[in-house]
């Protein structure tokens, strides 16, 4: 485990980390209202605003490795700054280009290199904790910080759909502020000390981490089918288009519940367990697939979100111990790069079908996985 810099309290550094964590996530949470509003503004049309985010998805999951690996020979801390102000610069730069009206595919390519640091940065901050907490407290530091994060993805669009309803590109430009304050925060750490040196050997990808990462991805297309259909639950049970709140609110306030029984119980969950934990977040999933009812579905939902922080956590954990230490950022980098490439699977897939089928889709890929995890020996 990297070192801690002296001279702070370690209570005082974990609340900035908190802090750092919560907020580097804002342009992901804020981006699809804020980009929305502003393709509408600049195009009449809020597609441009998907296809922002999809350049900014896209461009993670191709940089994350890449750029990982590039900060290998600088201090932690000292890369994640310069991730997160690039980012910031990018963020700005779509401000600027949105207020003086520039062509739109500039607007998507800085899109595009503001998404393509994503990964590498929670690398990089998920590293960090390492120095900031204990083995035995990281389960309870994990599940704060999955509630924070949580509450980020509910709060960001609201205050961006406001602060939009303003001005568009200042809304661009608060997110960008916002998301900036990692580069602020985060707690300054030493290089990894040669007694953590396990496994100097071991390959950054192996059937054990492969098999965590794809849960990730499957539970990460689980989410997004929820969240991206949710208009269109709404609309099919006969609701208004606004009323997709009542499947993503539950979701989230069962997400964050969940998150603060990870803190309290604060330990590594069992093989067991998690197992159950895949199974609850499958059978939400096939609930919602069959569209019984409103108040089925809504409950469908709730499933999924009860079981996100203890299987989130648990992936960090267990990649954590089986990540050679010097490629943990890169380790920590393809979790948040296999959630995203769940939510482009998702997203493919509900572009592709109706949503009744995408959602069929999205369950068999989480039976799947609770098959795999069953099968498998223990990683």
């Amino acid at each position: 485990m990297a070192k801690l810099k002296p001279g702070t309290s370690s209570t005082a550094l974990l609340v900035r980390w908190f802090i750092s964590s919560a907020t580097l996530t804002v342009p992901q949470a804020a981006g699809p209202v804020a980009f929305a509003l502003v393709a509408l503004a600049l195009t009449g049309d809020t597609s441009g605003g998907a296809a922002m985010i999809l350049a900014m998805t896209l461009a993670q999951v191709i940089g994350a490795i890449p750029i990982t690996r590039a900060g290998a020979r600088f201090p932690v801390t000292t890369f994640l700054r310069l991730l997160v102000v690039f980012r910031t610069i990018a963020l700005a730069s779509i401000a600027v280009l949105a207020h003086y009206s520039a062509a739109f595919g500039w607007l998507i390519a800085f899109s595009a290199l503001a998404g393509a640091v994503n990964g590498a940065a929670f690398g990089y901050l998920r590293t960090v904790l390492n120095a900031l907490a204990p083995a035995s407290k990281l389960p309870r530091a994990l599940g704060i910080s999955a509630t924070l994060n949580e509450v980020t993805f509910v709060l960001a669009p609201v205050a961006a759909s406001g602060l939009g309803s303003v001005s568009p590109v200042f809304a661009v430009l608060v997110v960008a502020a916002l998301g900036a304050i990692p580069a602020l925060l985060v707690p300054t750490t030493a290089s990894v000390a040669p007694e953590e040196a396990h496994h100097p050997d071991a390959s950054v990808i192996s059937p054990a981490i492969l098999l965590w990462l794809i849960c990730a991805a499957a539970g990460g297309s689980t989410v997004a089918a929820l969240e991206i259909g949710a208009v269109a639950l709404a609309v099919h049970f006969g609701y208004e288009p606004t009323l997709a709140i009542l499947f993503t609110v539950p979701l989230c306030l069962a997400s964050v519940a969940s998150g603060v029984w990870v803190s309290v119980r604060n330990r590594m969950q069992t093989r067991r367990a998690v197992l159950i934990q895949l199974t609850v977040m499958t059978l939400g999933s096939i609930i919602v697939a069959l569209q019984i009812s409103m108040a089925v579905t809504v409950l469908g939902a709730v499933l999924v979100g009860a079981v996100l922080a203890p299987l989130g956590t648990y992936y960090s954990l267990a990649l954590d111990a089986l990540a050679p230490p010097k490629k943990r950022p890169e380790v920590f980098a393809l979790l948040r790069t296999a959630n995203a490439t769940g939510v482009i699977v998702a997203s493919a897939v509900m572009t592709a079908v109706s949503l009744s089928t995408a959602l069929i889709v999205v369950s068999c890929l989480m039976i799947t996985v609770v098959v795999v995890v069953g099968l498998s020996r223990k990683a």
